[in-house]
């Protein structure tokens, strides 16, 4: 399968291409030529396959012709070597916990997917070093830089807005030393997405490394994350075999890399009503849904910090997706937005009345179907990051303390090692240029 770019200035590229290159000569983000629609034979008792299972076959449909079904199997199963339960917390109310992997974020699926089909492009075609750019609010640096750390050929360069991530999270990535550096950039999550989209279009440096990004806006970083979409859904049939109803999945959004994912799974016939865009106050998709317009201005800082992007990178692609048609948009997803009281409030109110904790991710997902949820629907929302990531605020909100996990503390105890960084774009390449 080809891919082609949202600004559709640039010739169309295979999928390597569209993995190492990972953003357009013309700026754009890659899209697949098609979206594949899952046969019926698919659906047929999907409530007895395995993650795995239902996983490999997405991948198959998309990746099939570009890669060895073998490797594609070994790539696959090797990513997914944990589990993303569904667990009810509410009524009608699901929670699908994405938490299991090695950081303990959603993100893990997608970035060691992304490694290990980078890998297999490296040896494949004997390529020279990687060198690995990624913009994160948190979550997405520790999931890639513990996604890559020790593959050889490879080098990750995390950027990150200084004092603007959790403690916890910014262990995760800033501790790892080998072929992993972290830029503390003087600036916001915005500042460094900058530097990276302008890195990609910068032809001298382009003719010196060999960049390529690990965030969303790379198709091998985005499109796994389809999988958990359908596994929910075969969890859900099978914890309610004889229930009829119309399923809403409701979306924390920060960078909308999930709300792009579960709009191709819809596409490829997974059974959902319709989707929810949960903000926090940086809210430019709801405020587009609102009027039309579609207005990017500075984040601003959140309880919920992954969700904090002022000029989401995906919204390239929800927009191509939908023809550009803002009614289209409006038909298939709803927006909602929380500031800090409600999401407090939330996690709080929940935590009362059943024991059951969210980070405050996940709190904006839930809220969003507690406001928004009909008669006739059942909600899952995503529980994106292990609360304990956002230890002091969660324990703040709720009075108590709250367990840490072994991988958490383990992280806590070793010492952050951080290149600093301004937000100047000249500075950014001069410290690329000395690599």
């Amino acid at each position: 399968m080809n891919y082609y770019s949202t600004n559709r200035q640039s010739p169309h590229v295979n999928l390597r291409e569209a993995v190492v290159k990972s953003l357009a000569p013309d700026s754009g983000l890659y899209m697949p030529e098609c979206i594949p629609i899952m046969p019926p034979s698919f659906f047929d008792r999907i409530e007895n396959k395995s993650f795995q299972e239902i996983s490999y076959d997405i991948a198959l449909a998309f990746f099939g012709e570009d890669i060895d079904k073998e490797a594609l199997s070994q790539i696959v199963y090797d990513t997914l070597s944990f589990d993303v339960p569904l667990h009810e917390v509410s009524r009608d109310i699901y929670s699908l916990e994405l938490y299991y992997g090695p950081t303990l974020a959603f993100k893990d699926i997608g970035s060691r997917f992304m490694a290990r089909l980078l890998s297999y492009f490296t040896q494949e075609n004997g390529r020279e070093r990687a060198d690995i750019l990624v913009a994160t609010t948190g979550d997405t640096g520790g999931a890639v830089a513990n996604g890559f750390l020790g593959v050889d050929g490879v080098h990750v360069h995390v950027l990150y807005p200084g004092g603007m991530v959790s403690d916890i999270q910014e262990k995760q990535f800033t501790t790892l030393g080998g072929n992993v550096t972290a830029l503390e950039v003087d600036g916001t999550f915005d500042d460094c997405q900058r530097l990276v989209k302008t890195a990609f279009v910068d032809n001298e440096l382009q003719g010196r490394l060999n960049l390529t990004s690990a965030n969303s806006i790379n198709v091998a970083r985005f499109l796994p994350q389809i999988f958990y979409y359908f596994h929910a859904c075969a969890q859900w049939k099978k914890m309610n075999p004889r229930r009829k109803t119309e399923l809403v999945f409701s979306i924390p959004s920060g960078n909308f890399g999930n709300i792009t994912a579960a709009s191709f799974a819809r596409r490829m016939g997974l059974p959902v009503k319709r989707l929810i865009a949960a903000n926090n106050r940086n809210d430019v998709f709801f405020d587009f849904l609102r009027t039309g317009q579609y207005r990017p201005r500075p984040s601003v800082a959140t309880l919920a910090n992954a969700m904090d992007v002022g000029d989401p990178s995906n919204f390239a692609r929800v927009l191509d997706l939908f023809d550009h048609s803002h009614e289209a948009v409006c038909r298939h997803i709803r927006g909602a937005r929380f500031d800090d009281r409600q999401i407090a409030e939330t996690i709080s109110a929940l935590y009362k009345e059943t024991g059951y904790l969210m980070d405050p991710h996940g709190a904006c997902g839930y809220a969003a179907l507690k406001e928004g949820l009909e008669n006739d629907e059942t909600g899952i929302f995503l529980e994106t990051a292990h609360p304990a990531k956002f230890k002091e605020i969660v324990e703040k909100i709720i009075g108590a303390e709250i367990e840490m996990p072994g991988q958490l503390a383990s992280f806590m105890q070793s010492e952050k090692q951080t290149v600093p960084l301004s937000s100047r774009y000249e500075d950014f390449k001069a410290y690329l240029m000395a690599c």
